[in-house]
């Protein structure tokens, strides 16, 4: 007996705007049981008889379906079973996945029938070309089985053949309706849809709104063609699930193993390979994809770049995207302090021209392991209607719509560029397929497809070094001018010093916890917000931190013309935030690296890399020299520092310093806090 569902809002929303095109996710579930076979053929079928949000319409499609598989699914421990019948009957209908090969000595196609367990029934030539997938990977099928005991091939009984045969897929689908649909929903309702249209839960509190779109990353490659993806994270997060289940356009090689001949062309026959049949082709273990001919990762490096590819005299062009995923073991912040992201990859692919060409890493560390509680009991849309949308999409590209606001940075090249607008473009047609974007809307876009091609540079520059250090990702508004750079949220963690340029406003430093006299580094940030002049401390700051940040503000106010500022502090609140990276209960000796940060906030220009200011302050500008520097410093460069920033008073304790210290580091010296702060900034 079906459970009775509450509908909510958000499902009789979308039951009103698309009729016949929504099912019950959690019958899928249900369904699923006992029939392996993939969640599209699943919906295919629900879709067809269960479309409803009519109980009883939905309890009757429910047992007709059920009826269906029963009658034609083959199990395959139920293979010999099914073949008799089909010799009782003459023939049979059955569903089963399908694949053809050509038998050049008899010069006609053979189908295998996987489930069945019969590799050699006759399949007619016009069946196969109709169906090119047939002879690459294979497709669901309804397939009209018929028996014939008397036809022979050389001497050899080859009984079964195919009459029929039906894909398992929607035809091809117009988007007009689909469009005009989209706008009843919000785009949180839209994203929520789409959510539930996978089978996942949104309203559960794990979904962020962040955790949301990592999901829709997933499904840029099916919207948005030659697009490059890499997903490493822990297993059992669903990594693999939307290319193996969702999409009758998405094939999956498992374990990674392909050649070039199945990858994209077989010389011999001429026969087109994987990236020319299908929409998306997924390698489900990076670790294994391993060639065994040399030229596979060049012509596979070229396709991911051109999409097209040469084998003999031909340059052949296709549109399918590319998939990476593995597992990634180990904990996410020691791997970024002491190694690189891309470790599972296999030898083959740590190819820095291949991974230059990857469009997006998606952090799957922040993917939670799928629990009974993600999974939704709600309506969402059938998807294999969805899929031919998506499909439908790929045709459409929103690339230039960042130009409407914003300006990319000048550390972005022209691999970069190409990359950020691929995103913006697939996540646009996801949640805005008509193009309605706002600019806030399209910031966030932004932003998170900067990120995650930064991660990228970010490893490449880790294994590739300077040829690749151009990493301080930016854009610029073209109505306020204000350029934001965006940083990667598993650099920020760890207590570590943040490879790559941050915000204006924000540098580190190393102070004395004076509760147990112990270094500790501390993250400082600062906001320049149009005011009064009043300063904001915040971050559980100890009296002697307190003390700093006044001593820097009052001597900020003092000398700001000598600064050039434009913005006077009077009419500007500044906001301190001390970060306790290290857990320490006090802090002392931070002055300098407050004013450097309140004078990089008000100038809205960013710190140097990797970049530790040390140094105490008086209220005329004084400065004292640096106690314990060689323990600073090896703090300092075992957290990620390149440079330092150092009063002058302190040349005369180099001695004392091992080389192998200051052959790491970069000392900048300076003579009083505005010297300091402009050469924090790289301005002299």
């Amino acid at each position: 007996m079906q459970k009775t569902l509450v509908l909510d809002e958000l499902d009789q929303k979308l039951a009103d705007a698309f009729p016949g095109r929504v099912v019950r996710k959690d019958l899928v579930r249900q369904t699923k049981v006992g029939f392996n076979v993939p969640v599209y053929v699943l919906e295919y079928l629900l879709g067809q008889y269960c479309a409803s949000t009519d109980p009883e319409v939905v309890a009757k499609g429910l047992n007709y379906v059920r009826e269906t598989l029963s009658r034609n699914y083959v199990r395959a421990d139920e293979s010999e079973k099914v073949k008799a019948i089909t010799r009782q009957k003459g023939r049979h209908r059955i569903l089963d996945k399908v694949k053809a090969r050509l038998d050049t000595n008899v010069n006609h196609f053979w189908a295998e029938l996987v489930n069945l367990g019969v590799k050699d029934a006759l399949i007619a030539d016009d069946i196969v070309h109709g169906y090119d997938k047939l002879l690459v990977g294979g497709i669901w099928a309804l397939v009209d089985l018929i028996y014939d005991p008397d036809f022979q091939e050389r001497g050899v009984t080859r009984p079964f053949a195919i009459e029929r045969l039906k894909p398992i897929q929607q035809p091809s689908t117009d988007l007009t309706d689909f469009l005009a649909a989209r706008g009843s929903f919000s785009t949180d309702e839209w994203l929520d849809m789409l959510l539930r249209s996978l089978g996942l839960e949104p309203t559960h509190p794990d979904f962020t709104r962040r955790k949301k779109l990592l999901y829709l990353m997933r499904l840029i490659p099916m919207v948005e063609t030659n697009y490059n993806l890499l997903e490493l994270g822990p297993r059992a997060t669903g990594k693999s699930f939307v290319y193996r289940e969702i999409s009758p356009y998405a094939i999956l090689i498992s374990g990674g193993q392909t050649t070039v001949a199945q990858l994209f062309m077989h010389l011999g026959t001429g026969r087109i390979g994987l990236v020319g049949l299908w929409d998306v082709v997924a390698f489900d273990e990076v670790a294994g994809v391993r060639f065994k001919d040399p030229n596979g990762v060049q012509i596979l490096k070229d396709f991911m770049e051109s999409g097209s590819f040469s084998r003999g005299k031909e340059e052949v062009p296709a549109e399918a995207a590319i998939v990476f995923n593995g597992n990634l073991d180990g904990d996410v912040a020691t791997l970024v302090k002491t190694s690189h992201l891309l470790q599972p990859l296999s030898d083959q692919m740590q190819d820095l021209a291949l991974i230059d060409r990857i469009h997006f890493y998606l952090p799957g560390w922040e993917m939670d392991k799928m629990r009974p509680e993600y999974l939704t009991d709600h309506y969402g849309l059938v998807v294999d209607y969805i899929t031919e949308v998506w499909r439908s999409l790929r045709k459409t590209s929103y690339a230039d719509l960042v130009d409407r606001h914003f300006s990319l940075g000048s550390h972005l090249n022209q691999r970069d560029v190409r990359a950020v607008r691929k995103t913006v473009s697939g996540l646009v047609k996801l949640l805005h397929p008509d193009g309605q974007v706002s600019q806030d809307e399209l910031e966030e876009y932004l932003q998170l497809a900067m990120e995650g091609r930064r991660r990228v540079k970010e490893q490449l520059r880790r294994m590739g070094g300077l040829e690749f250090w151009a990493v301080n990702f930016s854009y610029i508004d073209l109505e306020t001018r204000q350029e934001t750079f965006v940083a990667m949220p598993e650099q920020t963690s760890g207590g570590l010093i943040t490879p790559g340029q941050l915000d204006p406003g924000v540098t580190f430093t190393v102070g004395t916890d004076q509760a147990d006299g112990r270094l500790v580094i501390f993250r400082i940030e600062a906001q320049a917000m149009k005011g009064s002049g009043k300063l904001r401390v915040t971050g559980s700051p100890s009296r002697a931190v307190r003390d700093a940040v006044d001593t820097a503000h009052t001597y900020l106010k003092s000398q700001y013309s000598r600064l050039g500022l434009s913005k006077n502090p009077n009419d500007y609140d500044l906001h301190v935030q001390l970060v306790n990276l290290m857990g320490a209960r006090e802090g002392s000796e931070t002055g300098v690296a407050f004013f450097v940060a309140m004078v990089s906030a008000l100038l809205g220009k960013p710190m140097v890399e990797s970049l530790v200011v040390l140094g105490e302050m008086s209220l005329r500008g004084g400065l004292l020299k640096v106690d314990l520097l060689t323990e600073r410093l090896q703090l300092a460069m075992d957290n990620g520092a390149k440079r330092v920033l150092l009063p002058a008073e302190n040349k005369r304790d180099f001695a004392d310093i091992p080389s192998d210290v200051l052959d790491k580091l970069q000392i900048i010296f300076y003579s009083d806090p505005i010297s300091a702060a402009f050469r924090a900034m790289g301005l002299e």
